[in-house]
């Protein structure tokens, strides 16, 4: 009870120091007419290569295109809050733009995460270009008060453990990190416990024997440096994250009408600009991991029972959303064709 309201009395205290400085402080963001300095915010490491190779070159294609009229200031490694906070840093104007993991805050987007199904997609902007199909179709109304630059499906994530996992029967009663979404289904229908943690904590969790694995994603297992701990990995794909790139709307409203479209293209295709996340980055950073880890994949039989438990899993997703009234069957019908126009399989798809 006690860290209840210790935590709310946080929150609180936070809010109010924001509240003040709107009040006495003059925004940077629009220190000079027909100019905008922009404070980006993720949880992504500093050194990563998210923010070295995606976000900065990003911020850096923006300012090249307006002549320097647009500038940056980078709030990394979740210096403006941790990771589940990110979407709230935005839309309450801490930051003015920034990337945020939708999976992390259960039931604030019940719709989008239909975009952390368990599908087959090694490359981001293939992600992007399903996600904003998706958005302009069916999810929209789950974005109210923020600029949405583009939504995602993620790099799909995979099983990485301290203990050999060939079926379902070695997986069972293990506890796996989840980074929330249909991951979290997806493992309790293998058999698994699920524990959600930031993944800051994974490395001395999977260490110390606390967790037995975590589904994430290949660049997640290289950023936090997993491959130290983890020693096997099952290159199954149990989706991804839904994630997002957002702009605070109050902002977003005073950027000069000329710069909005720079923003909006460059944010819209950020991983074809920086030429990262893609099938080729995948590939080598797969291979990077076989010094170090065991990777086999699943027997085409051993595949083919954990699409059908993904299956099942999904179709007791789609009928309890749709008893509250949302559409999640046609989510998951629209989301696969979505998917096939960028060529990505989704064989969990139940059919309805």
């Amino acid at each position: 009870m006690k860290d209840t309201v210790r935590t709310i009395k946080t929150f609180f205290i936070g809010m109010a120091i924001v509240f003040f400085c709107s009040l006495f402080f003059v925004p940077q963001s629009f220190a000079e007419e027909g100019k905008v300095n922009i404070r980006f915010s993720t949880w992504h490491p500093p050194a990563g290569a998210d923010v070295q190779k995606l976000w900065i070159p990003m911020l850096e294609e923006m300012k090249k295109r307006s002549n320097g009229r647009i500038t940056y200031t980078m709030y990394a490694g979740g210096a403006l809050g941790k990771g589940p906070a990110h979407y709230d840093i935005v839309k309450t104007g801490l930051s003015d733009m920034g990337y945020a993991t939708l999976s992390w805050t259960p039931g604030r987007f019940p719709l989008t995460d239909v975009l952390s199904s368990p599908i087959v997609c090694p490359a981001k902007w293939k992600g992007v270009e399903a996600g904003m199909g998706m958005y302009n179709d069916l999810l929209k109304s789950e974005f109210k008060g923020i600029k949405v630059l583009h939504i995602n499906n993620c790099v799909m994530a995979h099983l990485w453990t301290t203990k050999k996992v060939k079926n379902m029967g070695d997986i069972k009663g293990m506890k796996i990190r989840s980074p929330g979404g249909l991951q979290t289904r997806a493992i309790e229908a293998l058999g698994a416990t699920p524990v959600f943690m930031p993944l800051g904590e994974v490395y001395l969790s999977m260490e110390t024997g606390v967790i037995d694995g975590v589904v994430t994603c290949p660049a997640l297992v290289k950023a936090f440096k997993l491959y130290e701990v983890a020693k096997y990995g099952v290159p199954t794909s149990f989706g991804c994250v839904s994630e997002g790139l957002f702009v605070n709307q109050k902002f977003w409203n005073k950027v000069p009408d000329d710069l909005k479209p720079i923003i909006e293209d460059v944010g819209r295709n950020a991983y074809k600009i920086a030429g990262i996340f893609d099938e080729h980055w995948y590939d080598e950073t797969m291979a990077g991991f076989k010094n170090t880890i065991e990777i086999e994949p699943l027997s085409a039989e051993e595949q083919a029972n954990w699409d059908k438990k993904f299956s099942g899993m999904l179709v007791k997703w789609a009928e309890e959303l749709e008893a509250k009234g949302l559409p999640a069957k046609k989510a998951l019908v629209l989301f696969k064709e979505k998917l096939a126009k960028v060529e990505v399989s989704f064989n969990a798809c139940p059919v309805f």
